[in-house]
């Protein structure tokens, strides 16, 4: 595939593994009904038939059209209207980094998960900052596809295993998420405890990984009881306990 530049900006890290339990919203949405209608975008033929093929025997699964680029995919999901968009990273013309941020513009209710090659630290941080619903990678199986798919349909995002893995290796490399994993942290936990040692507030957590900031309080305020519980290995962060930002 061609590899063309990506501009990326913001800030970076997110939730980590599988799919998350949070919608945007900070609720699941309800499930979704009727056929899911899919788009699939990648510059390559042979590789947008074989996902085709996955779907064939899945009959609560519509492809309703194709695209070679992110410029096209933006056409299309004007014309098709698709619950999905399933796109790749690197085409020509537009990438599907600057396609999912239009998408997530004009179409808000649009989901787009990454489908890519790449497992790279900055294509990962990339997608979580274009705000996709989703990173997997194209060797998974059809069955996770599948899973992705109907997760993100639910108001949920989902990441490939090893792309949560390796964000939350990097994240590891703080001596307090190493720390907290003795006192029990959920996945979710880490990444907002990492984000908080970073210095941001909970209304950019919330921003970050598309969840509420009432959520975001929520996760705070208990990560700091399991924290607190732990006083004699001197693991609780004062930022935990800093003035949370006004919820309107």
């Amino acid at each position: 595939m061609s590899e063309n530049a990506i501009e990326t900006t913001g800030n970076t890290g997110d939730e980590l593994e599988g799919k998350l339990p949070v919608s945007e919203s900070g609720q699941k949405n309800k499930h979704h009904e009727g056929n899911i209608k899919v788009l699939l975008v990648d510059d390559h033929a042979v590789v947008r038939d074989g996902i085709r093929a996955r779907f064939g025997p899945q009959p609560d699964f519509e492809v309703v059209g194709e695209a070679v680029n992110g410029r096209e995919a933006i056409i299309k999901a004007g014309e098709l209207k698709p619950d999905v968009v399933l796109m790749d990273i690197s085409m020509p013309v537009m990438n599907g980094m600057d396609a999912a941020r239009h998408l997530r513009n004009d179409y808000p209710d649009m989901k787009v998960i990454i489908l890519t090659m790449h497992e790279h630290k900055e294509y990962i941080q990339g997608v979580i900052r274009c705000g996709a619903h989703g990173y997997i990678v194209k060797d998974v199986s059809a069955q996770e596809m599948i899973n992705a798919i109907k997760t993100v349909c639910q108001g949920e995002t989902y990441y490939s295993s090893c792309v949560s893995q390796m964000m939350y290796d990097d994240f590891s490399k703080s001596d307090r998420v190493t720390n907290a994993d003795k006192v029990g942290l959920t996945q979710r936990q880490r990444t907002i405890l990492a984000l908080v040692d970073q210095g941001m507030s909970s209304k950019d957590i919330a921003n970050e990984l598309n969840i509420s900031v009432r959520t975001v309080e929520a996760h705070r305020h208990n990560i700091k009881i399991k924290l607190d519980a732990q006083n004699s290995a001197n693991v609780s962060s004062p930022l935990l306990t800093s003035k949370p930002d006004i919820v309107k």
